[in-house]
């Protein structure tokens, strides 16, 4: 009995579907099967869904991508900060290393506030050296007049009749 409801099951639906396109052709319809009237469009309704879903991704990624980069790159500019106060650290370290020595203060004294120890003869040689700028910053004599002077000399000298 089971068989030939089996039979019988798949005879109806074979015929159906015999008639189906005996009835798609006679309705008057363009003569193409129901398979080819819906055809692959190019953008089905799962495509747009995965397109939707990558788009939505790609927008939840974006910001904390943007952040990670901007926090790596303000770790890297804390870090050459870091470094660069080190050095200054160490820098500042030595100095005051040097200002702790007594011979080391004593030299500097002596360089640049002209001190002298009490057993200590000091002179000061005073001549016109190579400090000649320093006297004509501060208003003294200069041993050169400024070119302008000699530009007007020059246009004197050559104004005179020989």
């Amino acid at each position: 009995m089971a068989e030939d409801r089996a039979k019988k099951g798949a005879k109806d639906g074979s015929e159906g579907r015999a008639a189906a396109r005996t009835g798609d052709r006679a309705g008057g319809g363009s003569g193409r099967g129901e398979g080819a009237q819906r055809g692959n469009p190019a953008l089905t309704s799962r495509a747009a869904i995965l397109a939707v879903v990558v788009c939505a991704i790609a927008l939840s990624l974006a910001y904390p991508v943007r952040e990670y980069i901007a926090q790596r790159k303000e770790i890297a500019d804390l870090r050459r900060q870091e470094a660069a106060a080190r050095r200054q650290v160490e820098i500042l370290a030595q100095r005051k290393q040097q200002l702790g020595e007594k011979s080391y203060i004593e030299r500097e004294a002596t360089r640049r506030l002209h001190y002298c120890r009490p057993d200590v003869k000091c002179y000061i040689v005073m001549d016109d050296g190579p400090d000649d700028g320093r006297q004509a910053r501060r208003g003294g004599p200069t041993s050169r007049p400024p070119w302008y002077e000699t530009l007007w000399r020059s246009v004197e000298a050559a104004d005179r009749p020989r």
